[in-house]
């Protein structure tokens, strides 16, 4: 069973596809399912998402050891920029029916790109939801806000566009955003990107960043890239 929907058949799965609440009913009273393709299960997320120590090119896809990444706890002031800080259930207002988190990086290096890939399904059309969310916050919060974390906060400069994915075309829905964010001692501008695709009732978010005052320029494509195809096949 294919895993996501794409843009051209996304209409007839809501209506009922093999991801959709429709198709055949046993008598004329509406259906009680929610609307929207199923949410995907954390067993077939796992089967979706990259597998510990997998490698694309000179990346190498990892477990998180506490559980995912730390940014997964951090809020946002004003409260309607937090999809762009985290998606997580515990701060954001869509709760994951289920969700995968990997690390990609390149192994000992101390200063180098690193991406947290995350794969989220959700129930009752909120996959659809988040990311209407996504979008208003990349409009309403463009000029900056706050990122609350356990110690202390950093400002975000800015929030601009980002250039989506070479395979945003078969998703149904793509946002990509470039973060200018001071630095906690309010002296260095550092850069942040973030990229969420949604695929039926899937979400595949990837933030990356680097240390330093480096621009990375963007997500790397063939780990985004690595990780639809392996969603799609799978």
């Amino acid at each position: 069973m294919a895993l996501g929907a794409t843009a051209c058949s996304s209409d007839k799965d809501s209506s009922g596809g093999p991801g959709g609440s429709g198709g055949s009913r046993k008598d004329d009273r509406p259906s009680a399912a929610p609307h929207g393709p199923k949410a995907l299960s954390k067993a077939q997320l796992k089967a979706a998402s990259f597998t510990d120590g997998q490698t694309v090119g000179k990346y190498t896809a990892s477990e998180y050891t506490l559980g995912g990444p730390l940014g997964d706890a951090y809020t946002a002031d004003p409260a309607g920029c937090q999809p762009l800080v985290s998606l997580a259930g515990e701060v954001g207002d869509h709760d994951p029916a289920a969700q995968v988190q990997r690390k990609v990086d390149i192994p000992d290096e101390m200063l180098g790109i690193t991406v947290d890939v995350t794969l989220r399904s959700y129930s009752d059309g909120d996959a659809a939801e988040v990311m209407k969310a996504l979008d208003k916050a990349g409009k309403d919060c463009a000029g900056g806000f706050t990122e609350e974390r356990a110690l202390a906060s950093a400002k975000y400069l800015k929030v601009e566009p980002a250039e989506a994915p070479d395979f945003a075309a078969e998703a149904d829905e793509a946002e990509a955003f470039r973060f200018t964010i001071l630095d906690v001692k309010g002296k260095l501008k550092l850069y942040e990107y973030l990229t969420v695709v949604r695929s039926g009732s899937t979400t595949l978010a990837f933030r990356g960043e680097i240390p330093g005052t480096k621009d990375m320029g963007g997500i790397p494509q063939d780990i985004m890239t690595a990780q639809w195809t392996k969603f799609r096949a799978a």
